[in-house]
């Protein structure tokens, strides 16, 4: 539900970071990454907790059903996550260090170091985790898919998961041909470069306006300013093309309306995860379309 959602969201529960996305290639398969926090457990861990949404993704995605004992309150939120009708039936979580002790765990992923009181609790219990890292770009992604996929005990849905990632990447050209395109949000927010939206930019053959004029990884920019840059295309949050509130008024105000939009979902973009290559293929299939 667009930059204030997001925003609450990292406030409650520390998350890897929005949206973002700086070239990687695509093509091949990223060697094995070695592990950041722990090794594969043995015996396969039974009562598994995140602790963020990205987090939530991976682990719907790679372990079993009876291995998850909590996910956070947003994994079964449609606006934020990919995984929403997978998870919806899985326990969750409020936030709290009690509720995650109460559970039991034998393993916990998204351990971010964040001055969080709840997460401090949980770092002096000692218990087995993985401290999960922002994946900004596609090779990230591959190193937190196979990380994630060992913790759990299933390093060769991991290396599948990669396989079909690469296979659906494969062939989707440069269509933007260095066109210029900007992601706006609500409220006149702007995704940089250094970001997953910045990396699936890059991919397809766009060229992302806030990189070309300088600015941050996240930014505002006026009405003004952005009819004034007359980017080539706008990328926009699917849920932000009819106006509901004060925030999407802005991104479909009338002084933008002769800017080609591309949408894609903003579940796609929040993390870093499979979702990227269904994110990849919309952007191209949309640049083709215009």
């Amino acid at each position: 539900m667009g930059i204030g959602k997001i925003h609450r969201y990292l406030r409650l529960v520390p998350c890897l970071l929005l949206a973002g996305m700086a070239g990687a290639g695509v093509q091949g398969a990223v060697p094995p990454a070695a592990p950041r926090s722990i090794a594969a457990a043995k015996p396969r861990p039974q009562r598994i907790v995140s602790l963020n949404l990205c987090a939530d993704q991976l682990i719907v995605a790679l372990a079993d059903r009876s291995q998850i004992a909590g996910l956070t309150r947003y994994a079964s939120d449609p606006d934020m996550s990919d995984v929403a009708d997978r998870a919806r039936s899985l326990p969750v979580f409020g936030g709290s260090a009690e509720e995650v002790m109460a559970a039991g765990p034998d393993l916990v992923i998204g351990m971010p170091a964040r001055r969080n009181s709840a997460i401090a609790v949980l770092v002096s219990q000692h218990y087995a985790s993985v401290d999960l890292k922002s994946a900004h770009d596609y090779a990230g992604i591959l190193a937190s898919i196979r990380e994630v996929a060992r913790a759990v005990g299933h390093p060769e849905r991991g290396e599948a998961m990669i396989a079909r990632m690469n296979a659906g990447l494969a062939g989707l050209g440069t269509r933007g041909h260095g066109k210029v395109a900007a992601y706006y949000q609500r409220r006149g927010y702007m995704t940089g470069t250094g970001t997953l939206v910045d990396d699936l930019m890059h991919r397809v053959g766009l060229v992302n306006l806030a990189g070309k004029l300088g600015k941050p990884a996240l930014s505002q920019m006026s009405l003004e300013e952005m009819a004034e840059a007359h980017p080539d295309f706008i990328v926009i949050d699917s849920a932000t093309r009819r106006v509901s509130d004060q925030g999407t008024e802005m991104i479909n105000h009338p002084i933008l309306q002769d800017i080609p939009r591309i949408a894609i979902p903003q579940s796609w973009t929040v993390c870093g995860g499979p979702a990227y290559v269904k994110a990849a293929k919309a952007l191209a299939e949309q640049i083709s379309a215009r």
